[in-house]
């Protein structure tokens, strides 16, 4: 028994020694020393690197976004002045037509029998007249007579002059060039005054109307330029020009009415389309930075300044923006030179060392270095 707990005892004391020889190892050769991590941690608090930018004016458009809807440049329902049939349709639906062409004739036998019966009388009066003057010089017929005669001949040429119309009222021609739509009548189908036969749109150009606040209305004028687009023909823009500006505010929007032309030759758009417009009124300088140089902190907007060798930590006011850049309206400088990559490594004044950008690699936008 005394020699079972002998060799017992001999057993731990082996396990133990092995469990502080392996401890040893661990500490003394498996990690690194302490002098190589201190060496690197004194690298990074001696400096940061960092790429910089100094903020540059450009060109910037002032633009203003609206909704729109378009309209053609000239648009009319065709519809007939009489109530009678239609004898004759010479259009197809879509035909682009010319001013005058004739569209639509309705049914004219009893118009043409007025008429001549108009011409008839008119003409009898004219032959009346013209004995009654002979007459008259040679004092056979009194010349209240020939007042009389001559007032029954202009009322029969009256009702000539109105026989003529009542029958061109059965003709029905465009009143512009345009492109006539959908018809809505038949061969021989009876038209009332007032019906719609068809439309007939002059499409060449197209006027889109939009409305913008009224604080814009002292730099609206006529030619400044607009881009719209559809929904029909997504990323790609119209550009346009503005006709007319309204000479009035609407009292419950606060806005003006603005209209302005696009040019349609190829028929593309379409009255009625929902149209998204940008409309450029002047162009202006901004100072823009990159957009990765600002840090975001809650509402506000920071970037870092470098001066003197370190990063100094300060709030702006930006405005607008586009791709990779933002207008700053207040906090630095031209003269300042702002952080755009090794943001996300900074605090406020810590020691930076300046880094050029490598030639044909944009700052990245997570900051690192």
């Amino acid at each position: 028994m005394t020699d079972y707990v002998s060799r017992n005892g001999l057993v731990i004391v082996a396990l133990l020694a092995l469990a502080l020889v392996g401890g040893a190892w661990y500490l003394f050769a498996g990690k690194p020393s302490a002098g190589a991590g201190d060496a690197k941690g004194m690298s990074g608090g001696q400096s940061v690197a960092v790429v910089t930018a100094h903020p540059t004016r450009k060109d910037f458009a002032h633009e203003v976004e609206a909704l729109g809807t378009l309209r053609a440049n000239e648009s009319v329902d065709i519809t007939a002045k009489v109530a009678d049939r239609v004898a004759a349709i010479h259009f197809n639906e879509g035909q682009q037509v010319r001013k005058g062409d004739v569209l639509i004739e309705l049914d004219n036998t009893e118009a043409r029998a007025d008429l001549a019966a108009a011409e008839a009388a008119a003409s009898d009066s004219r032959s009346q007249y013209k004995r009654s003057q002979e007459l008259f010089q040679t004092k056979a017929l009194s010349e209240a007579q020939l007042d009389q005669l001559h007032a029954t001949l202009l009322a029969n040429e009256a009702r000539v002059a109105a026989a003529r119309s009542r029958l061109a009222d059965r003709v029905i021609t465009a009143p512009f060039n345009g492109r006539v739509g959908l018809r809505n009548v038949s061969l021989g189908g009876l038209v009332s005054p007032g019906g719609v036969i068809t439309t007939l749109d002059d499409l060449s150009i197209v006027k889109l109307d939009f409305a913008v606040p009224e604080v814009f209305l002292s730099t609206l004028q006529p030619g400044l330029s607009v881009q719209a687009l559809s929904t029909a023909y997504p990323n790609e823009p119209f550009t346009g020009r503005v006709a007319s500006v309204a000479t009035r505010v609407d009292p419950t929007s606060r806005a003006v009415t603005i209209r302005a032309l696009i040019d349609n030759r190829d028929g593309r758009l379409r009255p009625g389309m929902f149209m998204t417009v940008k409309l450029v009124r002047q162009e202006g300088q901004a100072l823009m930075l990159p957009e990765q140089a600002i840090v975001p902190e809650n509402d506000q907007q920071f970037v870092y300044v470098v001066e003197d060798g370190r990063a100094h930590k300060r709030a702006i006011k930006i405005g607008r923006r586009r791709p990779g850049e933002v207008e700053v309206l207040e906090g630095v400088t031209a003269d300042d030179g702002v952080v755009t990559d090794g943001t996300m490594n900074l605090r406020d004044d810590v020691a930076v060392r300046e880094q050029p950008q490598a030639a044909g690699s944009p700052a990245r936008a997570n900051g690192q270095t």
